[in-house]
Parts: structure tokens; C-alpha cells; sequence
């Protein structure tokens, strides 16, 4: 182990061995994806496949970890400043980038070992966990909003949810529903801007980050059941849903079976 990650020695004698040759895509490069390149970069992964069509504005600047004042102005991808991040950190880097949706170039996802999603909507939520279950991936999402009432302070809260093939998807957590869907679709084009600080992306992304290390590594021993944390920003709580105190964790995913894998098949009728 050379002495740049000795410090993580902790994690096992092939930590640093897993790392490099796990590919990891993250698809949505803002607030809580450009915390997640970082941390990976630093850590050692030298494998990524990310995904996101935007441009850095200076809406952006507040939150974008990596983005700068220039790259505001000149209208940069997100996957470049991304991009600029890991080689800047690991140069041997080996790193897909795309500057269209992910769905668009969706036989990249299925090459990933492990896939996170910072995505802003329930439906691209949707379909991302879909295509991870098809392929057998582990899939890590994020999430965080801000929520105002008339008299009252602002609630900021989010998400963190490991999906894991076989074991309970984000439907069976509650997470995702018709409702939700229905309601997003309903809005669609008039949601306007979400608001987002760089503090609660950072927490959420951090712990991201945590989690798919003892994944892949196995550090703790202890990771063996699909996640659902809840954020409360304003109390600065990070703990269990409580959705997962009455969800059996052993249970196989009835909306994900493990029969269904692979490339659809289509029958003439």
C-alpha cells in the first residue's frame, strides 16, 4: 500500500485493490453528486461512468463543489468540472462522461459495479433503481428539498436509501408511490427551482460515500440489509426511517424479482 492511503488501512490489505477496480457511475452532478466525485477521487477510485446534461450557472456556485466564478460564465459542463476533480486527484483515471440524459446511454449504467443517484424527481428516481435491479447493481440514492409554510420556519430534510438487488426496493420502503409519481407528473414543467445548500448535500453525500466503502469492502461487518435514512437538516439528525422498523428487511422485493434480469424479451402475440 503505498503511503497516500495508509491512513485508511483500517478498510483491509485489499481495500485499496477493490477500490481502484470497482466502477462507480453517479448520475446528476450537482449539489450532492459533485460532493460524491470528490470524495471518491480522494479516496482512490480510479473508475467512473457520470451522467448529467447541465451547464454550471451561478445559481449553482452556492452548493457545486469544484465549479468555479469562470465556469460560470463560460456555461462548463457539470461532467467537466467533474471530471476536472478526478483527474486532479487520481491522473490515471479512467472516466466516461456524458453530457446527455443517462437514459440515453443506458448500456453504460449496466457496466457499473455500483450506481449513485442525485437526481432532482421521483420518476428518473424511478427509472434508475429499475435499471439497476434489471442488471443486479447496487444502487445509492440522495435526495434533499426545502419545505416552507406559511408561519412557520423552513424545514430542510432529504434522504439516503441503498437499494440492493433482491431485498427491498424504494417501493417497498414507502419512498416511492403512484401518488408521488402522479403528483410530480402533474406539475411537470412548473416544479420551478429547488433550494439547496452545500451543508445538507454535504451530509448526505458524505454518508453516501460512507456506505458504498463498507459495501464493497466490507470494513464494518456489519452492512446486511437495504437502508433508509432520514435527514432532518434543521435538528442536524441523520438516523432510521421510521418506515423500516415495520419493514422486514430479509424479505425478497416482490416489484423487483430476481427472475427478472437481463435485456428485456419480446414475444410475438
Amino acid at each position: 500500500m503505498s503511503n497516500r492511503h495508509s491512513r485508511q488501512s483500517f478498510l483491509g490489505k485489499d481495500a485499496p485493490w477493490i477500490i481502484e477496480n470497482t466502477l462507480v457511475g453517479i448520475a446528476g452532478l450537482g449539489g450532492g453528486g459533485s460532493h460524491i466525485v470528490q470524495q471518491l477521487a480522494h479516496i482512490g477510485f480510479k473508475k467512473y461512468c457520470i451522467f448529467d446534461m447541465d451547464i454550471v450557472e451561478d445559481t449553482n456556485l452556492n452548493r457545486l463543489v469544484g465549479a468555479t466564478v469562470e465556469d460560470a460564465v463560460n456555461g462548463i459542463n457539470k461532467v467537466d468540472v467533474a471530471e476536472r476533480i478526478i483527474y486532479g486527484l487520481q491522473p490515471k483515471a479512467e472516466v466516461f462522461k456524458s453530457k446527455s440524459r443517462w437514459q440515453d446511454v443506458s448500456e453504460k449504467i449496466r457496466q457499473c459495479d455500483l450506481i449513485f443517484g442525485c437526481l432532482d424527481g421521483f420518476s428518473e428516481r424511478n427509472q434508475l433503481e429499475a435499471i439497476t435491479r434489471r442488471y443486479l447493481i447496487p444502487y445509492i440514492d440522495i435526495g434533499l428539498d426545502v419545505f416552507e409554510a406559511p408561519g412557520e420556519a423552513p424545514r430542510m430534510a432529504g434522504q439516503l436509501i441503498l437499494s440492493m438487488p433482491g431485498y427491498a426496493c424504494m417501493w417497498c420502503m414507502g419512498f416511492l408511490n403512484n401518488e408521488k409519481l402522479a403528483r410530480e407528473a402533474g406539475r411537470y414543467g412548473a416544479a420551478g427551482p429547488n433550494a439547496q445548500v452545500v451543508w445538507g448535500n454535504g451530509v448526505l453525500a458524505s454518508n453516501a460515500v460512507g456506505l458504498a466503502v463498507n459495501l464493497i469492502t466490507d470494513w464494518t461487518k456489519g452492512l446486511r440489509s437495504p437502508v433508509y435514512l432520514s435527514y432532518d437538516a434543521n435538528d442536524l439528525v441523520l438516523k432510521e426511517h421510521p418506515r423500516m422498523e415495520y419493514l422486514d428487511k430479509q424479505l425478497s422485493c416482490p416489484h423487483y424479482p430476481l427472475t427478472a434480469i437481463g435485456d428485456p424479451l419480446f414475444k410475438a402475440v
